[in-house]
C-alpha cells in the first residue's frame, strides 16, 4: 500500500493506493494516522478511491483510528469506497459508524 498526504484546507487527506489489509498496509496506515496526530492535525479525510479491498485488520484499523481521533476533537471523513469496500463496511455495520462521502469535497465540507 503506498499513502500520500496533503493538505486541503483543515483537512490532511490521505490518499490510499492498494488493498488495506493484514501487515504493512494495515501498520502503515495506523503509524501515518499517529504520525498525523502527534503532528498536530485533528482533521483527516482518507480517500479510500483505490482501495480495493479491506479485511478484518483493514476495518480495525480505520475504527481505532476514527474513535481515537473524534475522542481527541478531531473529524475522521472516509470517500469514494468503491463497491467492495462499501459493502464490506455495510455489512460490518460501519457504513453508517463513520463519516462515509461520496467525493473530496463532500468529506473535507464535513467539518
Amino acid at each position: 500500500m503506498t499513502i500520500t498526504v496533503r493538505k486541503v484546507g483543515d483537512f490532511n487527506v490521505l490518499d490510499l493506493k492498494g488493498p488495506l489489509k493484514i501487515g504493512d498496509a494495515e501498520k502503515a496506515f495506523r503509524t501515518q494516522i499517529d504520525q498525523l496526530v502527534q503532528s498536530g492535525a485533528r482533521n483527516i479525510a482518507v480517500n479510500l478511491s483505490q482501495v480495493p479491498m479491506m479485511d478484518s485488520s483493514g476495518i480495525g484499523a480505520i475504527t481505532r483510528t476514527h474513535k481515537a481521533i473524534t475522542e481527541q476533537g478531531g473529524k475522521m471523513t472516509f470517500f469514494g469506497a468503491p463497491k467492495m469496500v462499501r459493502m464490506t463496511l455495510k455489512m460490518v455495520g460501519l457504513d453508517r459508524y463513520l463519516g462515509m462521502y461520496e467525493d473530496e469535497s463532500s468529506a473535507v465540507a464535513a467539518s
